[in-house]
């Protein structure tokens, strides 16, 4: 163990995909972001798939530096059940480790309680009032009579609950100065719900309004799901930068940081679906790395590396799941060269 060790950040980029699936997908070039990165001494896994296709059983894969079927017997094909997972995605091996190690550790609000760890040393979310209601609130607004004062106009629920989203994601990057600081050596988990709908970002930060993107169903229609996805990665990349170059500069001990999708855009083939963003910076261990890495071997290359570990690195293998079985797993082969 170093004698500072080093600060550890764990960005998860909601639906963030990688290079070639952006530019096949929307004729986005996203290579000015990942040299930007690989200037900074990122290594880009130009291959990498993610282990599973939905959030909560991606980063809990991630986290537990397992597969699922390997990390509970509950987690079986004909089970819908969610309540061990979600208590896998708080009470993970990484963070065990990591507090074991005399880590303290820092979260962030994301609007989705299951995602969310509360208990967290420092847990940051933005002041209650900012936007004047919570998601429940929000959901309460649209779906009870309480939808007569949306309808009537007194009160605009789809707004508050994007200036929501525009709060939370600022809020990270807003944080990012105060975190590198911290005195003692920092676990930080930072979910981050974008590129991921709702759209809240225009490609400069302007605030955009979310049922602009979306039908009378509230769905999204491919071409509207694409203009906001490009419009939050280019401010998403943007915030990254600054965000790393902070990191970087104000870290006594070069940090541990990395940024990963948890599965792919929304709207494309399942295949696709898996191809995601995977960037490290580990300072004196890149050439651990390789292209086609996946989000599973992630801690266990870096507690092997960092700190003495003694866990094998896993196959890369990435599994298909439906709603609502998200158990009922069928591997996508990695086609990418």
């Amino acid at each position: 163990r170093p004698d500072i060790p080093p600060d550890v950040y764990y960005f998860i980029l909601d639906s963030y995909g990688r290079a070639d699936l952006l530019q096949d997908a929307y004729g986005y070039d996203n290579s000015a972001f990942l040299d930007g990165l690989r200037e900074r001494g990122f290594y880009v896994a130009e291959c990498s798939q993610a282990n599973y296709v939905r959030t909560e059983i991606s980063v809990a894969s991630s986290l537990n530096m397992s597969y699922l079927q390997d990390l509970d017997s509950s987690f079986t094909p004909d089970s819908i059940k969610r309540r061990i997972l979600w208590d896998s995605l708080e009470h993970s091996a990484a963070r065990y480790n990591l507090e074991a190690l005399g880590y303290k550790t820092v979260a962030f609000a994301t609007g989705f309680a299951w995602s969310e760890w509360d208990g967290a040393d420092v847990f940051y979310t933005p002041p209650p009032f900012s936007a004047g209601m919570t998601e429940f609130e929000t959901l309460f607004m649209q779906t009870t009579l309480a939808r007569y004062a949306q309808d009537f106009g007194w009160v605009d629920a789809d707004e508050i609950m994007g200036q929501n989203f525009r709060d939370r994601t600022l809020l990270v990057f807003d944080s990012m100065d105060d975190i590198s600081r911290m005195s003692e050596p920092t676990f930080a988990y930072i979910h981050v719900i974008s590129p991921h709908p709702p759209f809240v970002f225009g490609p400069n930060g302007e605030p955009t309004y979310p049922p602009d993107f979306w039908n009378e169903k509230r769905q999204y229609p491919a071409s509207a799901y694409a203009q906001g996805y490009q419009n939050q990665l280019t401010f998403l990349n943007k915030k990254i930068l600054e965000a790393m170059d902070t990191l970087i500069s104000e870290s006594e001990t070069p940090p541990i940081i990395i940024l990963q999708g948890d599965h792919g855009p929304w709207l494309q083939p399942k295949e696709k679906r898996m191809w995601i963003l995977n960037a490290y910076f580990l300072p004196g261990h890149a050439d651990k790395l390789y292209p086609d890495i996946s989000p599973v071997n992630t801690f266990r290359l870096i507690f092997d590396a960092y700190f003495g570990g003694n866990y094998d690195m896993l196959p890369d293998v990435s599994y298909y799941s439906p709603v609502p079985k998200l158990y009922e797993f069928s591997e996508i082969k990695n086609t990418c060269e």
